[in-house]
């Protein structure tokens, strides 16, 4: 016996909300899409969705307890991912300014926007405790396997993650091909990605568990 449809439709639901709830996730791929193109939203995406399945292991198998009970453990990955964020926005201020047909390609490869999402999830601690305390309010040990429910449930948010956030990358990489036609919007573009990096980094060095 395992968790009952109106259980796993309250909690896709929930996830839908909380996906379009204003964060850094959002935030970060609604930057790179809108600087990027599009299809850098979308690689951006699933690289955060691959980082959420480590943070779902993590809870299924207890890991994520070690950050809620570590100050050590939860500023070393918070200092980690706040760096990197912080040289992300160096990039975007320094980056150039591309003309004509150049303005509407990548810039960066699959692999290494893939590599930023991933990066960026598996970074944030809070992401970590946020599941240990949501997955499980949704699972009941008497329906089955806790391990298998709270997967179940891991994967359902992911689905949820990857519709919010697919649209936000294909909404903003429009609104940025626009954009990217003009050099000053461009520069423009480049300096609001900086700003909301810098932003994401500070706001990550400065969490609390």
């Amino acid at each position: 016996m395992m968790i009952e449809p109106q259980q796993l439709l309250l909690f896709f639901t929930t996830s839908v909300l909380l996906g379009l709830a204003p964060g850094p996730d959002i935030l970060f791929v609604l930057a790179q899409a809108a600087q990027q193109g599009k299809k850098a939203g979308l690689l951006v995406t699933l690289g955060l969705c691959t980082g959420l399945l480590v943070h779902t292991a993590a809870v299924t198998f207890g890991l994520a307890a070690v950050y809620a009970q570590s100050a050590l453990a939860f500023t070393l990955l918070k200092v980690v991912g706040a760096a990197y964020l912080a040289w992300l926005a160096w990039q975007s201020f320094r980056a150039g300014i591309q003309q004509g047909a150049a303005a509407k390609v990548d810039r960066l490869s699959l692999g290494t926007l893939y590599r930023r999402g991933i990066i960026m999830n598996i970074t944030n601690p809070k992401v970590s405790i946020f599941f240990l305390a949501f997955l499980p309010q949704f699972a009941d040990p008497a329906k089955g396997p806790l391990s298998l429910q709270l997967l179940l449930l891991g994967g359902l948010f992911i689905v949820a993650t990857i519709l919010v956030f697919s649209s936000v990358s294909l909404l903003a990489g429009a609104l940025g091909d626009r954009f990217r036609q003009s050099a000053g919007a461009q520069k423009l573009l480049n300096r609001i990605a900086g700003t909301i990096f810098a932003a994401l980094a500070v706001k990550l060095v400065t969490a609390q568990r």
